[in-house]
């Protein structure tokens, strides 16, 4: 079953540079593009697409905001951020609203394709420019107020294998090498993955990263 695939960028030429390169995939196809961020909450609820490619600076309700509510929704899609601009407040909002990734739009085609998938996999993808962002954010102290930053409480609802998942996930491990750590399967991993998220009220691993960090659980090298 093809990935449906949501393109959202206020300019025409890149949808459809966008589109042709998704199109192109067996496993995926465009079911829809908007040229704004009203457009494109109202084709993410018509649609239903599975990832929604979302750009930030669109004009009236932009990329951020849109991401904000769509992600609100329930069975809301994946959503994956290409932006020109690599700026601190792009990251991090766009992060707090819900975005499953963030990418830079001069990606290969490649890297854009694998980003999709990813994201759809129900994973989280970001620009090496992003993560360093986020490790020099938080290597200088302050949090990002996302959702459950402030309620450390909720993890008491977590068994230990969970907590322990939650930190290896936020130490930067696959579902592989979580699994080879502790000597279980992929599929378990996946479990107490979902379970966790369900307990902490998180969409995905990017934001179970972030609460780790804002509650000391793990902490990034400090930038040198």
């Amino acid at each position: 079953m093809s990935l449906r695939v949501l393109v959202a960028d206020d300019q025409g030429i890149v949808r459809a540079g966008f589109a042709a390169v998704i199109d192109a995939e067996e496993d995926m196809t465009v079911v829809g593009e908007a040229a704004d961020g009203a457009e494109a909450v109202r084709l993410a609820e018509e649609l239903a697409p599975d990832v929604v490619l979302m750009d930030v600076r669109m004009p009236g309700l932009d990329g951020i905001a849109a991401t904000r509510i769509i992600t609100g929704r329930p069975d809301a899609p994946r959503i994956l951020v290409l932006t020109t601009f690599d700026l601190d407040a792009y990251v991090f909002d766009t992060l707090r609203a819900g975005a499953s990734g963030f990418l830079l739009k001069d990606i290969e085609p490649a890297e854009l394709l694998d980003g999709i998938r990813v994201v759809a996999a129900g994973e989280s993808v970001l620009a090496p420019s992003a993560i360093r962002r986020l490790i020099d954010h938080y290597a200088s102290g302050p949090g990002t107020g996302l959702p459950g930053s402030d309620t450390p409480r909720e993890l008491s609802s977590l068994t230990s294998r969970e907590h322990g998942v939650l930190t290896l996930i936020a130490s930067g491990l696959t579902n592989t090498e979580i699994a080879e750590h502790l000597g279980v399967s992929v599929g378990t991993v996946k479990s107490h993955i979902n379970a966790l998220l369900r307990k902490l009220g998180l969409r995905d691993r990017v934001q179970v990263t972030i609460l780790a960090y804002d509650l000391g659980l793990v902490h990034p090298n400090p930038p040198r």
